[in-house]
């Protein structure tokens, strides 16, 4: 059921028995969850089914640290959210980065990479993927082409990852959502405040506005916050009134540890005689693979996760860094610049054919995608200035610490050494790297649009926003979905990962609710 809020009478109470806010990736995908069973479900959505330049001017805000995208193109604000420009690439994540790393402050989830990975398999359907496999044995079998680097597994490891379409999900879940008797979707609903009860023990309703001027009021049993990591961050802090910090924000961790994934050339490999690395690159193929750092070097050298791939080095050499190319205010002009230039720069290789996936090169540049370490440092605040619609903007402050740097010099050596050692050819490191008491990363160094952290994951209030059932601590019914829940980021774009991580939570509110009826 659809219900555009600008139609309403103003001042109208909506009343359900859970309240889901956005509908990106994690929202649509916990509602999804909801279809049919005897529960109502509210889903709020600021925006509307397309684009509108009103609602998507809510997003902006400044960026104060590292260079980074702008904030209003950074994210998309209507039904389907940011899915409406992602690239689908999608992996699972490590073992190690869900456990303690005495040389990673800050790091160590409550639950293990076994928590979500029984809910990775309903997050490939969710996301189009293929069969749940992850190992290139398993690949190779299915594509010939696919030859992995004759590396030592215990140094560097081929790391599989698929690709979706990539999945719309605005597009392709709207008729379920829709047509769904017991969901009721809520268009040009944007949520400015949550109210607490007077001990702040539980959410008793929120407030939505929109740009028609009208206002209203929505009460559930259980809330479930599944706006971006940034959005998230922004209405905790911004609901105030009765937290003069923010709600769940007594500790003042609430928009601290923003973390993304630093992604930039590191270098070139010039190999003895052509090859076309087809595992390595981003063909036609719906997988595709990146070399990351074994567990066994991360430990031993006191290094964050890592990958590196390959790009043809005529190619690499005309291609700027995406934080240069992605400069628009407006998300739709900012993503046809980019993708223009994309193709461009492969039009400039020198090959005629230099973009088929069977093509022979003598070199490649290296294209390295590190996890950030967790920074309390790096984090979102409210700004002075207002919305439309009244809430204070959040500004983003992104920093680098000097394990990131370390880590980007690293894996370019490992896999200097071990293409050496291979036979295979030599590496040349990028001028940045060289000099190994420089530990800050280059403004050229770009993120790949991945929101993780500002509300973290931990056992105790102390060091995190939620519990390890994603439920804000000493909040009863609050919860947030989605990657801002990550205490960490792994190496891998964290869109399956997110979407298995609220259909964990989607569980655990089923059985709460259960329980709850039964008791």
């Amino acid at each position: 059921m659809h219900i555009d809020a600008r139609l309403l009478d103003d001042r109208s109470v909506i009343e359900g028995d859970i309240c889901i806010i956005g509908t990106g990736a994690a929202g649509l995908s916990m509602a999804l969850e909801w279809v049919d069973t005897p529960y109502k479900v509210i889903l709020l959505e600021g925006g509307g089914f397309e684009y509108d330049e009103k609602v998507q001017e809510l997003y902006n805000g400044k960026i104060l640290g590292h260079p980074y995208y702008p904030m209003k193109s950074s994210r998309l604000h209507y039904f389907g959210g940011s899915t409406g420009h992602w690239g689908g690439m999608c992996s699972t994540m490590d073992e190690i980065d869900f456990v303690k790393r005495d040389w990673v402050e800050n790091s160590g989830w409550p639950i293990r990479l076994e928590d979500i990975a029984a809910c990775y398999p309903r997050a490939h359907k969710n996301l189009d993927l293929g069969p749940y496999e992850y190992d290139v044995k398993y690949w190779q079998k299915q594509e010939q082409s696919f030859v992995p680097m004759p590396l030592e597994d215990e140094i560097l490891w081929t790391k599989m990852w698929q690709l979706s379409p990539p999945t719309r999900f605005g597009t392709k879940y709207k008729d379920a959502v829709v047509n769904a008797k017991n969901i009721h979707l809520y268009t040009y609903a944007n949520v400015v405040d949550i109210q607490a009860t007077e001990n702040i023990s539980a959410i008793k309703e929120v407030t939505v506005k929109n740009h028609a001027g009208k206002q209203h009021t929505v009460r559930a049993r259980y809330f479930v916050m599944a706006c971006c990591s940034i959005q998230n961050a922004r209405l905790l802090l911004a609901s105030n009134k009765q937290a003069p910090a923010g709600l769940g924000n007594g500790n003042d961790l609430v928009g601290r540890y923003f973390m993304e994934h630093i992604e930039i050339g590191t270098g070139e490999l010039w190999v003895n005689k052509p090859e076309s690395l087809v595992l390595y690159r981003r063909t036609v193929h719906k997988q595709q693979a990146e070399l990351a750092i074994s567990r066994q070097k991360q430990e031993e050298l006191k290094l964050l996760n890592a990958t590196v791939a390959f790009v043809p080095l005529d190619i690499a050499k005309v291609m700027e860094p995406s934080v240069k190319t992605w400069s628009e205010d407006d998300p739709r002009k900012a993503l046809d610049k980019w993708s223009k230039y994309y193709q461009n720069a492969y039009k400039k290789g020198a090959f005629r054919h230099v973009s088929l996936p069977f093509q022979k090169y003598q070199a490649f540049g290296l294209y390295t995608r590190s996890e950030q370490a967790p920074n309390p440092d790096s984090r979102v605040t409210l700004s002075k200035e207002i919305d439309a619609l009244g809430v204070p903007r959040a500004d983003l402050t992104w920093q680098m610490t000097p394990i990131d740097k370390k880590t980007l010099r690293a894996i370019t050596q490992l896999l200097g050494q071990q293409v050496g050692k291979a036979g295979i050819g030599r590496v040349k490191m990028a001028d940045f790297l060289l000099d190994e008491k420089d530990e800050t990363v280059p403004p050229e160094a770009s993120g790949g649009w991945h929101h993780i952290g500002t509300t973290r994951m931990s056992d105790t209030p102390k060091t995190g926003v939620v519990d390890k059932n994603c439920k804000v601590h000493g909040i009863e019914n609050l919860f947030i979905a989605g990657s801002a829940c990550f205490p960490t980021s792994g190496a891998i774009n964290p869109t399956l990962t997110l979407v298995a991580l609220t259909l964990r939570l989607s569980d655990h509110l089923k059985e709460q609710i259960k329980a709850n009826h039964q008791a």
